[in-house]
C-alpha cells in the first residue's frame, strides 16, 4: 500500500539587524511561522551571528558582510559599500543554495545584502516597516518588493504601486499575554508603579529630568511611587544619587529581563517612542508619557508617538519641553486621577494590534506562498 508523504512547507529567510526594533518583530514572526510548519533561516551580519536568544537563536544563522553609510565619513562609506557588495554576493549564494519561498527584511543596514540578493535573484521580497516614516534601507528596496507590511496606518514614503498590508508590529507572545491582564488598581493599598525606558539614546535626559521632577513632588506622593528606571550601563549609581532624599521605592538597572511581568503591573511608562516601544506599550495597555528622540532619522519617533497620543493612550512631549516642572505637574495630575489612567489604558489597547505576528504570517501565506 502506497503511503502519501506530507509535503514539506517551504523555507522562509528572515534578515534583520541587531537592534530591538528589528529583532523583536523578527522573533515574533519566526515563532508564528514555525508554529505553522515553515522552515526558517536568519541572515544577518557578524554582530548577530549566533548571538540571538529565543527563536532567532534556534534557527540556522548565516552571517554576511554589511556596512552602514548613514552619517559616516567618505572613507567609511567606501569601505561600507565594498563590504555590502561582498555581502550581496554572499547572500546571493545562500539563496541559490537554499531556494527560499521569500526573504522577509526587517530594515537596517544588516538586512540590505540579503534583501538586495532576493531582488537580484528573483526571489520574492517582503519588507516590514516598523516606523511611521519608512527607513532609508526600505525606501530604496520597496520599489522591488512584492509586499510591504506596515506597523502604522500612515507611513511616509510608502509607495502606492506596491501592495501594503497593515499588520502592526509583531511583539513577543509574553507581552501580548501581559496585555490581557486588567489594568492594575491604584488606591491607598497600592503603590503607583512607573517605568522609565530611555534606551541607549534617551537614558541621559531621563536620568536628569525624572529624578528632578520626583524630588519636587509632595513627600506623601513620593512614598506612593515605585519607580523602575533603565539607564546606561555603569550609570546606575549616578541615577540613584539623583533620587537622594526621595521617599519613593527604586529599582535602577541597565536592563530589565522581566518586561512582560512589569508591563502587567505598571500604571505608567515614561519612554522614547521607537516603534517597538510604542507597539509594546499599546499592546500591553499601559498609559504613557512619550518623549520622541529629536535626532531620530526623519523625525520618525514623533510620528510613532503621535498615533498613540491622538488615540488618547499617551501624552506626547517634545524633548525641548520635557522639563522637571512639566513632568511634576503631569505626575501630580495623573496620580490623582485613576479614571483618566484607566481611560488611557483602554485607548492604548484599542490602538495596539495584539495579533500582528498572525496577521503578518497570514499576509505572507496569502500574497506570497499561495499566489
Amino acid at each position: 500500500m502506497r503511503t502519501t508523504r506530507k509535503k514539506q512547507k517551504p523555507l522562509i529567510v528572515l534578515t534583520a539587524g541587531g537592534t530591538g526594533g528589528h529583532v523583536y518583530p523578527a522573533e515574533a514572526l519566526a515563532e508564528e511561522l514555525e508554529a505553522r510548519g515553515y522552515r526558517l533561516m536568519l541572515i544577518t551580519d557578524s554582530r548577530g551571528k549566533d548571538n540571538y536568544k529565543g527563536k532567532l537563536g534556534e534557527i540556522p544563522n548565516a552571517a554576511v558582510w554589511a556596512g552602514s553609510i548613514v552619517g559616516k565619513s567618505r572613507w567609511i562609506k567606501l569601505q561600507s559599500l565594498f563590504k555590502t557588495g561582498i555581502g550581496v554576493l554572499q547572500a546571493g549564494y545562500i539563496l541559490f543554495r537554499t531556494k527560499p519561498a521569500c526573504v522577509v527584511g526587517f530594515g537596517g543596514y544588516a538586512s540590505f545584502p540579503a534583501s538586495m540578493a532576493a531582488v537580484l535573484s528573483g526571489t520574492d521580497l517582503v519588507l516590514h516597516e516598523q516606523n511611521s516614516v519608512m527607513s532609508r534601507t526600505n525606501r530604496f528596496l520597496c520599489k522591488y518588493a512584492s509586499l510591504i507590511a506596515q506597523s502604522f496606518k500612515k507611513v511616509k514614503y510608502a509607495p502606492q504601486q506596491v501592495k501594503s498590508v497593515l499588520t502592526g508590529m509583531p511583539v513577543r507572545a509574553s507581552i501580548v499575554e501581559a496585555g490581557q491582564t486588567p489594568y492594575p488598581p491604584l488606591d491607598a493599598k497600592n503603590k503607583m508603579e512607573i517605568m522609565v525606558l530611555g534606551g541607549s539614546q534617551g537614558a541621559k535626559i531621563f536620568g536628569e529630568v525624572v529624578p528632578a521632577a520626583v524630588r519636587q513632588l509632595d513627600a506623601k506622593l513620593q512614598k506612593r511611587l515605585r519607580i523602575y528606571q533603565q539607564c546606561r550601563k555603569g550609570e546606575e549609581d549616578a541615577v540613584r544619587q539623583a533620587y537622594d532624599g526621595c521617599g519613593c521605592e527604586l529599582d535602577i538597572r541597565h536592563f530589565f529581563e522581566n518586561m512582560a511581568e512589569l508591563y502587567a503591573r505598571l500604571h505608567l511608562i515614561i519612554s522614547r517612542s521607537g516603534a517597538s516601544s510604542v507597539s509594546e506599550i499599546a499592546v500591553a495597555g499601559v498609559p504613557s508619557i512619550l518623549v520622541p528622540l529629536p535626532t531620530a532619522a526623519d523625525d520618525h519617533q514623533t510620528g510613532n508617538a503621535r498615533e498613540l497620543a491622538e488615540a488618547g493612550g499617551a501624552v506626547m512631549i517634545k524633548q525641548s519641553e520635557f522639563t522637571a516642572e512639566k513632568l511634576q505637574n503631569l505626575l501630580e495630575k495623573l496620580s490623582a486621577d485613576y479614571s483618566e489612567l484607566k481611560k488611557m489604558s483602554d485607548n492604548a489597547r484599542k490602538t495596539g494590534i495584539a495579533n500582528a505576528a498572525k496577521r503578518f504570517a497570514d499576509a505572507i501565506e496569502k500574497n506570497i506562498i499561495g499566489k
